[in-house]
């Protein structure tokens, strides 16, 4: 390493303790997606830390899309534009007994989100801090966006996400700061795109002892099997392709509430199924794997059993994250900073291992993305959510090397 460098490994370990001590305050902070008030408060510690370093920041109110928002920090410089990505929010709402941070021991530490992903935005924001502790920060073009609803995204998502999309317009370069499968040898340049399915299915309702009769049918629910039977048998099997009916209702009336995934289904074992409703998601690696995956599934359901009537609907969910050849030459860089700090290689991670997440967003507009380099542990979105807090220092050393070269034309 350079001699400007090592200044800025130094400087990561001479901030070691402030940045575990940010880390406990926000992970104290309970900021569940639908505590408005929370995302708030844990936004405005990070606005003040970034405000410290001379960026500029801009709270999004997330009312037209029923969250709390986001916050987006701006700091201009002469060198590339980076998009940093990072989220406020957590699974763990006030009523959650899971609420405090707690120290296991030297080396780990519990706490709601702490690698889900507070401790992503610490990494963030102390690799920045690195950087300008060595008057380096001016050498690039610097955007974050820390969104309050990545755990549970604000509907529509074209508007719940437009600050984020509108950020990585023009932008070099853009790191996301997850926890990824929370192993520190591996960080992400692929993440499968989501997007939910409902299958609404109608039928002949008749007494039990008519069916499959020429003018009765099979009911509603034979229907649904049929078809669930054939996305099965048709699809399984395809690389980072995988669709599952998580609810399934069914009987003489169903009614469902969409946005809360319940519902009801009346009906008696002598009364053949007039309705049934199946309720699932969709995940594939490429936009391309989605639509040959649809016309499929709705080329099935066209295909009803007699007196039967079927239809798909599919909803947009999060975009894929394609392995582009951008993508795998920002690894390279990020695995030779890792192996300069003495942090070890650094892998891809198996895209089957990792979920959907906010940088697929900027998929489309960032030629270079990795995600996934945030603070490590495991459990995450559990009450066992665990940080592995020697890879605080390591993490940021990874990262504000990678930004300092990134500012140094090493692309």
């Amino acid at each position: 390493m350079t001699a400007e460098e090592r200044a800025i490994v130094a400087a990561v370990d001479h901030e070691h303790a402030g940045a575990l001590a940010l880390l406990e305050r926000v992970v104290n902070i309970n900021s569940g997606s639908m505590n408005f008030a929370g995302v708030r408060e844990v936004g405005r510690v990070f606005q003040e830390e970034f405000e410290a370093l001379g960026f500029a920041t801009t709270w999004i109110d997330g009312a037209a899309f029923g969250r709390a928002g986001h916050l987006v920090a701006e700091r201009r410089g002469a060198g590339p534009r980076v998009l940093l990505i990072g989220h406020l929010d957590t699974v763990f709402e006030p009523e959650d007994p899971f609420q405090r941070f707690e120290r296991i021991d030297a080396e780990t530490a519990r706490g709601p989100g702490i690698i889900d992903m507070k401790g992503g935005n610490v990494v963030m924001l102390h690799a920045l801090e690195a950087l300008a502790a060595v008057n380096v920060l001016d050498r690039l073009h610097v955007v974050a966006v820390l969104t309050g609803d990545e755990e549970l995204s604000g509907e529509p998502l074209a508007l719940s996400r437009a600050a984020l999309v509108q950020a990585a317009r023009g932008t070099d370069v853009a790191l996301g700061f997850e926890n990824g499968p929370g192993d520190p040898r591996t960080a992400v340049i692929a993440r499968r795109g989501t997007m939910r399915w409902f299958l609404r299915v109608t039928a002949r309702p008749a007494h039990s002892s008519q069916i499959f009769r020429d003018d009765i049918g099979s009911g509603a629910i034979y229907e649904a099997a049929r078809i669930l039977t054939a996305f099965r048998e048709t699809l399984a099997g395809e690389p980072y392709l995988t669709f599952n009916p998580g609810v399934i209702l069914g009987g003489t009336e169903v009614d469902i509430d969409r946005p809360q995934a319940r519902g009801t289904a009346f009906g008696k074992e002598n009364v053949v199924a007039g309705e049934a409703l199946v309720m699932g998601d969709l995940r594939a690696l490429s936009h391309e794997q989605f639509e040959r995956a649809r016309a499929r599934m709705l080329d099935i359901a066209a295909r009803s059993l007699p007196h039967a009537t079927s239809t798909v609907e599919f909803v947009e969910g999060y975009p894929p994250l394609a392995p582009t050849d951008g993508n795998r030459r920002l690894l390279s860089l990020y695995d030779q900073a890792s192996r300069d700090v003495g942090a070890g290689p650094v892998t891809a991670v198996d895209p089957d291992r990792a979920g959907a997440a906010d940088v697929s967003f900027v998929a489309d507009e960032v030629p270079m993305i990795l995600d996934g380099i945030g603070l490590m542990g495991h459990s995450d979105h559990t009450p066992e959510e665990t940080a592995l807090l020697t890879t605080l220092p390591s993490q940021t050393k990874r990262a504000a090397i990678l930004l300092f070269r990134l500012a140094a034309g090493k692309r």
